[in-house]
């Protein structure tokens, strides 16, 4: 009873210091939302990413088909990669797919969720509110922490990482 009293007291403190938990996970169905962040925009720029890791346990394969935001006007699953020297951003149109018994990493450089048409640019320690849809496990809504303009996730070990640990 001491240590869920501790454990209750310490996160607390976690989420009056930080504004979020870093190790924050949502199950839905199989799915497990990993470490969801976003970072903060520069006052002019009309466009955000978010990144979070997405684990299937389930013994089907899912696919995250769309996302939404109240604070864009579009939102979309977008990969952006190097081809012949040449990076290349574009949009999933059929969707990310979420392999049974693997993670799929959403990240800088890779894949991502994209906000379009951001009309009051996010700033630290906000939460952007994010419904993604997925084919089978359904929909959740997350409250997504914005980190600091400059970068990097709000966790320490990489959100594959976490993802394995579990």
């Amino acid at each position: 009873m001491q240590y869920m009293r501790t454990t209750s007291i310490t996160l607390a403190v976690s989420l009056l210091c930080n504004g979020f938990v870093h190790a924050a996970e949502v199950t839905l169905g199989d799915l497990k939302i990993f470490e969801p962040y976003t970072r903060a925009m520069a006052s002019n720029a009309p466009v955000g990413a978010g990144y979070m890791a997405i684990t299937n346990a389930g013994k089907a394969d899912d696919r995250l088909i769309s996302a939404q935001s109240d604070r864009a006007g579009q939102v979309a699953v977008h990969e952006m990669k190097i081809q012949n020297d040449v990076m290349i951003m574009r949009e999933m149109q059929n969707g990310l797919e979420v392999p049974a018994g693997e993670t799929v990493e959403l990240k800088p450089g890779g894949y991502h969720i994209m906000y379009l048409k951001v009309p009051v640019p996010f700033k630290q320690g906000e939460s952007v509110r994010t419904t993604l849809t997925f084919e089978k496990a359904g929909s959740i809504t997350l409250d997504v922490p914005v980190a600091g303009l400059a970068g990097g996730k709000p966790a320490s070990m990489s959100m594959s990482e976490k993802a394995r640990a579990h």
